[in-house]
């Protein structure tokens, strides 16, 4: 499990995640990433400015996750979340201090592999981290 200060559990932390972060969909994930470099004008929006005013760069990385309804019955949905959870909270410390993740699950999420899962998400990570102007597939 991911500790309390490397989740989101706002709203608002999700909705400017989304809109502000890159987004690249692999497989049977979407990943939202927000690097640290851009996490500092969301900063000043947050409610609790005691927490973010004092060291931005320190801040852990965090992440959160989105399954909706689509992707199956609530035991589906919660195996899918319990295993993106895991697989990021391996790869949250490879992330620069202060960036924002937000994992959102499709339907085909339902009847992946854990190894599949991995590498959607890895391959999803590591093209929201290249630079804007390189696509590759």
């Amino acid at each position: 499990m991911l500790a309390a200060a490397q989740r989101l559990r706002r709203s608002n932390d999700f909705a400017a995640a989304v809109r502000g972060g890159r987004r690249v969909g692999r497989g049977a994930v979407v990943v939202h990433l927000t690097l640290s470099e851009q996490t500092g004008s969301t900063a000043t929006t947050s409610p609790e400015p005691a927490r973010s005013s004092g060291a931005e760069t320190s801040a852990p990385s965090r992440a959160g996750f989105v399954v909706s309804k689509a992707v199956g019955n609530a035991v589906v949905r919660n195996t899918v979340r319990r295993r993106l959870r895991h697989l990021v909270r391996e790869r949250l410390a490879g992330l620069p201090a202060g960036s924002t993740l937000v994992v959102r699950a499709l339907p085909p999420a339902a009847q992946a592999s854990y190894a599949r899962l991995g590498a959607d998400l890895d391959a999803a990570l590591a093209a929201a981290r290249s630079p804007r102007g390189r696509r590759s597939r």
